[in-house]
């Protein structure tokens, strides 16, 4: 049996990253975080205070970016720097849904993950990843919870390096993103049509892949064997 690609996609806070790298660590497959190049993006703005979408744009096509994904773990290298360590910042994640909208900044970044998709044997999480990086994925899944519940996990993961946040703040966040991603006018987050919805809300992580896994099973019997 072949190894398939796998597009996880779904709004902020629903574990898309997390249970991506159990699951290709399940399946020995390889993991690509999306999210992380974009968090790369906004957080090289961030540091030349870009603001300007032609600029950032010119910004992102001079980035020298290398992303090496692994069985549990993916770094992104931008100009010779591992910059994984500064990505998730609550500063990197109020502008990562404005600077991932700009059109020159997905088109840069949809050819680099094409490229490390295309043999197969891999997981990639986003929000486009069913719809326009690879829309014949062999596996889509669109996972999701409610905004109550993802805001929840990101304030307990938030809170003791963050003690300024509270959850309603966070509960903002996550729903003003929701928005923003899902009104963008480049590659908007929704549900391929042919996706599989997965709530998880009342899921583990493990529990999440487990599920994850059942689905391609269902799709591709005996592909894990």
């Amino acid at each position: 049996m072949r190894k398939l690609s796998i597009a996880i996609d779904g709004p902020a806070g629903a574990g898309k990253s997390s249970v991506s790298k159990i699951l290709a660590s399940r399946l020995g497959y390889a993991y690509l975080d999306t999210g992380a190049m974009y968090r790369a993006v906004a957080y090289e703005a961030l540091k030349k205070g870009l603001t300007d979408p032609a600029e950032i744009t010119a910004m992102t096509k001079a980035l020298d970016m290398e992303v090496k994904p692994g069985m549990d773990a993916m770094h992104v290298i931008v100009d010779g720097e591992d910059v994984t360590p500064f990505i998730r910042t609550p500063e990197v994640s109020g502008h990562v849904s404005e600077v991932s909208a700009i059109g020159g900044v997905r088109t840069a970044m949809v050819a680099i993950q094409r490229r490390q998709a295309e043999k197969g044997g891999i997981v990639l999480d986003g929000r486009d990843i069913g719809t326009t990086v690879l829309p014949k994925a062999d596996v889509k899944i669109f996972l999701t919870a409610s905004v109550h519940t993802r805001a929840l996990r990101r304030f307990k993961e938030l809170e003791a390096q963050h003690p300024e946040l509270s959850l309603e703040d966070i509960e903002a966040d996550v729903a003003k993103r929701d928005y923003m991603d899902s009104h963008r006018e480049i590659s908007p987050l929704k549900q391929a049509e042919d996706a599989i919805l997965l709530d998880n809300g009342d899921l583990t992580l493990e529990g999440t892949a487990e599920a994850m896994i059942a689905i391609c099973e269902k799709k591709f019997p005996g592909f894990s064997r």
